[in-house]
């Protein structure tokens, strides 16, 4: 399991910037699908594509990053 932080979000016409929060962890489900773009779970659960410029890779050990991934669910459960 990887994590990234939000650390910019703007306006980006089709892309929906509502669904992230600056500062918050999110986990990665795809590090790179093209045209600068990475593949997160975000605020309504889901996975959906957003700018990998607006984030960077936070490094988590195995246990610490699998307890994350159980609250993220929880939270969007």
């Amino acid at each position: 399991m990887k994590f990234v932080v939000c650390l910019e979000k703007k306006d980006l016409g089709e892309f929906s910037n509502e669904d992230i929060t600056l500062g918050r962890l999110y986990e990665l489900v795809e590090e790179d699908v093209g045209n600068g773009m990475v593949r997160i779970i975000d605020e309504s659960g889901e996975d959906y594509l957003y700018p990998s410029s607006w984030f960077e890779p936070i490094a988590l050990r195995d246990s610490i990053a699998l307890r994350l991934h159980d609250a993220l669910a929880r939270l969007a459960a």
